[in-house]
Parts: C-alpha cells; structure tokens; sequence
C-alpha cells in the first residue's frame, strides 16, 4: 500500500480556457505535465488523477497516471470544491483498502513544476510534527497591504483596514510586511488530518515557498506559458527528461 500518493484533479468543464487540462502546451498536453513531475518524484508512490471525463481518463493512464474511478457530476463543477474531491478520492482509496497516509495535491493548472522541489516539500512537511498540511506559495510583487477593495461600490479602501484615506498606500513596499500567494505548485495534506477534522489544510499551514508559478486561468496566461517555453525549451526537458 503506497504511503505518498499524488492526486490530480483534472476536470472536464472549464469555461475560461475550454478544456485546458488537454490543451496542447509545448508538444504535451497540460495534464501531462504534472503527471511526468509526479513520476519523476522520488517519495510519490502512486499517481492518481481524479476526473469526471472517461476521455480524460484515457489519456491519463497513457501518461502513466492511474485512474481507479471517475469522479461524479455533482462534484466536478464550476463550484465544486477541493475539499469535495479530496474526500471522494480519499473513499474510494479506504473502501479498496489503500488508504495512504499522505496526500500530494498537484494542481495541472500550474504545469511548469520541479520533481526535486516537490520531494522537498513532501519531506519538509513530513517532519514537521506539528503542521496540519503544507501550502506551497511565492512572494506577491507588492505586499497585499497596497492594495484595495471597493467600498460601498463608490470609493477604495484599503485591504486589511477600516479606512478609507489612502496615502499610507504610496509608502515603499519595504515599510509593510512581506505577503505570499498559494500558487498551486504542490500542497502536502495528511490523510489522518482529513479523516478526523474533515477539513483539507487545518490552522498549521507550514509554507513551502517556491519559485514565481504560472498558472492557467485564462487564454492570455495560455500564451504567455506558450511564449515562455519557446524562449526557453528546458523548462519542458526538466520534466520530460528522464533522470
């Protein structure tokens, strides 16, 4: 019974960028990406990807992936939550008496990964005795305390405050706290964490931080992704070439 087991969701209807999960990126389907970063991982047992489309899974196991059931309707839409599919996973893997104790959640929309960085992840949050799950995230270009929301639909206010006066907003980013960004890279959840709280991440997030992550929301980040592999085909040989 594998102890570390990567789960991918890859459904089947985004709206924003239609079919993304299949989309061509650089010579390999986007959901191949994260399968290849998984396979290359040296603690990742077994690579289970979790998807309502039979398609979807076809293409998967020829990736290397295992797809052991196909999730339902009623949890693979446009509100359909982490939490949802993580639990469904999670059944499927006791009912057949291969329950892991670990979890690596490994989202496609985020395709360019590092295996070496995901094994440090995975063993960072292994010894830590205390942590409920690890989150992976980046520093954020300017710290989220210069930002803003939209108050009463008619004038800014900034984020984390009261107040509507906005000039300590143009002080230095140095004068405010650093801020991060969960990127999608890799999160480590603890199966008996999960069972016993029925939550995913808990309130002892450990951070991993990594490198800058481009993820996929949009057709526009789509291009970009593209335009970068073209300026620098060895982000696709770090994961495709074989160790």
């Amino acid at each position: 019974m594998a102890k570390i087991v990567a789960l991918i969701p890859a459904r089947s209807g985004s709206k924003g960028v239609p079919n993304k999960n299949i989309r061509n990126l650089g010579g390999h389907l986007v959901l191949e990406w994260s399968i290849a970063a998984c396979l290359k991982s040296e603690l990742i047992e077994k690579v289970i990807v979790s998807t309502d489309s039979q398609e979807y899974a076809d293409l998967a196991k020829s990736f290397g992936a295992e797809v052991p059931f196909l999730r339902p309707d009623e949890i693979s839409g446009d509100r359909s939550t982490d939490f949802e599919f993580i639990d469904h996973a999670l059944s499927w893997l006791e009912n057949n008496d291969e329950l892991p104790e670990y979890i690596v959640h490994i989202r496609p929309t985020t395709p360019f990964r590092n295996s070496n960085l995901v094994d440090q992840a995975i063993a960072c949050f292994m010894n830590h005795s205390r942590a409920s799950s690890l989150r992976s995230v980046h520093a954020m270009s300017e710290s989220a305390y210069k930002t803003f929301e939209i108050f009463n639909n008619e004038r800014l206010k900034r984020v984390a405050s009261e107040s509507t006066q906005l000039d300590a907003a143009n002080n230095a980013r140095q004068v405010y706290p650093d801020t991060y960004i969960a990127n999608g890279y890799v999160d480590v959840l603890s199966v008996k964490f999960i069972r016993k709280s029925g939550l995913i991440h808990g309130d002892f997030v450990t951070p991993f931080l990594t490198p800058v992550a481009d993820e996929i929301d949009t057709e526009q980040d789509f291009d970009r992704l593209a335009t970068l592999l073209e300026i620098n085909p060895k982000i696709a040989s770090a994961v495709f070439e074989r160790n």
